[in-house]
């Protein structure tokens, strides 16, 4: 599986996994699928949408990782500093926490739906969570 459905909140996304950059943190998102849960919007980090995962310990470290994601790109924090989380970015992003500057694994790109991005992330930081589904 190259590609992968996102559904949050009333939009579809599609996303291709970043093998080649994240091989160890696709693997291990994919044991996941198909992953529910809620995003919120971010506190620190700008224009984002994040999913705290706590102290949740998935087994990774540091790959393809990037403070800086771009519109679309989603990246895992695998925990250390602070907790563990996915986070989808939709505008300009300095990933951090109340600790300071964090990177995360680039392991999923947006490729089609990138137009639902904006809406999804003032949706979700206007009007609270939103139920996103990641799935085959």
């Amino acid at each position: 599986m190259d590609t992968i459905a996102i559904t949050a909140g009333p939009y579809t996304l599609r996303a291709r996994f970043e093998d080649a950059l994240a091989p160890k943190t696709c693997a291990r998102f994919r044991e996941l699928l198909p992953y529910r849960e809620s995003i919120i919007h971010v506190r620190w980090s700008g224009e984002a949408c994040w999913i705290p995962l706590g102290d949740l310990d998935l087994g990774l470290g540091y790959e393809n990782h990037t403070s800086f994601p771009a519109p679309g790109q989603v990246i895992l924090y695998p925990g250390g500093i602070s907790e563990t989380e996915i986070l989808l970015a939709y505008g300009g992003v300095r990933f951090a926490s109340k600790m300071g500057q964090l990177a995360g694994n680039h392991f999923l790109t947006v490729t089609d739906g990138l137009e639902h991005l904006l809406p999804l992330g003032r949706l979700t930081l206007l009007k609270g969570a939103q139920p996103i589904v990641f799935g085959a």
